[in-house]
């Protein structure tokens, strides 16, 4: 593959949610630092738009956004082309030799780059602040079909990320999971990803832990200004006292507490601590698997590839053991599976989606599309 240059761009609260022009400028705004600092300004330039959220996707090149998600919640978007919106932006900047060629949900980025690691890729998940997958479906079982020409295969998006939100899944939802949603950006909205990812996770541990020390079972009954607010305790922090649970560092997970105004801390204190995050961490891991067992038995091949991206998988230290262990559980005896780590996949899995539609254009011109 040519070699891949990344510049990280982060996207503030304001941005996030406030009018949605002002965020489609913004990363018209980005393109055009970037093209500077690479000295492309004013060439022609194919660009691959990866949009981590469900669309109604109606071409390569076009994208309606059906509903935000995660922390994102900008005014006058939703219904509308996102792939328009940002060509516009990018015109308003002065972009006008940047061409929008493929929108790419970000699991489907994942599993294009995968299929090109991998030809046995067929599931593209995303664990990360956000959860999804898509998969490859066998055209035939797909009923309604829009489009003029029809492959073998098709990626649907499942989207479970909303999983639950017409309560099948109350079955396994605690008054911890409850609280959470009930303090959420989109509260009763994406039910599934509320347990399982990225964004949620430090939260979930938080609520557990505060609601611990209100019984007075932990910390001596003291609650920190910092405990007590939502939002403080990450994902992040999670991962980073799995990790010290593995090295056996409890040093490391005072310190840490320490952060948070919490002090003297007992061993019995430490021990409730890491048994909240492993917990947390088991039941995300494991609602993940059956769900990726479900899928990888549905599309029933003898060999199948799970091509993975997303913080939460790279940086949570037994979040990959404990998927094979559970996987293995709920998954046909019959199939071998893989999980492969993309980094990154599904940004360039959108790169790959773009020079593979720009080639088949130059070939075909629109017939193949």
């Amino acid at each position: 593959m040519a070699d891949v240059q990344v510049k990280h761009y982060h996207i503030g609260d304001g941005l996030r949610l406030g009018p949605g022009r002002d965020l489609f400028d913004y990363l018209a705004e980005c393109v055009s630092d970037f093209l500077a600092r690479k000295q492309l300004k004013g060439q022609s330039i194919p660009l691959g738009f990866t949009f981590s959220f469900p669309m109604h996707q109606y071409s390569l090149k076009s994208g309606v956004l059906v509903k935000w998600t995660k922390s994102f919640n900008c005014s006058g978007v939703e219904g509308k082309d996102v792939v328009k919106l940002l060509s516009e932006a990018l015109e308003r900047k002065g972009c006008c030799g940047v061409t929008v060629r493929a929108v790419l949900n970000d699991t489907t980025g994942t599993l294009m780059m995968g299929a090109y690691m991998d030809r046995q890729t067929s599931i593209g998940l995303i664990l990360g602040t956000g959860c999804n997958a898509c998969y490859l479906e066998k055209a035939n079982r797909v009923l309604e079909w829009e489009s003029k020409s029809r492959g073998e295969e098709v990626v649907i998006d499942v989207e479970w990320g909303a999983f639950g939100d017409n309560g099948v899944l109350d079955f396994i939802q605690t008054r911890f999971d409850v609280e959470v949603d009930s303090n959420s950006l989109l509260v009763n909205s994406f039910t599934f990803e509320k347990y399982i990812s990225g964004k949620y996770l430090g939260e979930i541990v938080r609520v557990v832990l505060v609601s611990l020390v209100k019984r007075g079972l932990l910390f001596g009954g003291y609650l920190s200004n910092a405990m007590s607010r939502s939002g403080s305790f990450s994902s992040a922090m999670v991962s980073r006292i799995e990790e010290c649970t593995l090295k056996d560092s409890k040093g490391e997970i005072l310190q840490l507490l320490e952060t948070f105004g919490i002090q003297n801390c007992t061993e019995d204190d430490l021990i409730v601590v890491q048994h909240v995050c492993c917990l947390v961490s088991n039941r995300s891991a494991l609602l993940v698997s059956i769900c990726l067992a479900e899928l990888i038995n549905w599309i029933d091949k003898p060999e199948v590839t799970v091509a993975v991206d997303g913080s939460l998988y790279q940086k949570h230290p037994r979040y990959q053991f404990l998927m094979h262990k559970y996987m293995k559980l709920f998954t046909n005896k019959r199939v071998r599976f893989n999980i492969l780590p993309c980094q990154d996949g599904s940004g360039r899995g959108a790169a790959l989606a773009t020079a593979i539609a720009l080639r088949l254009d130059d070939r075909f011109g629109d017939c193949w599309r």
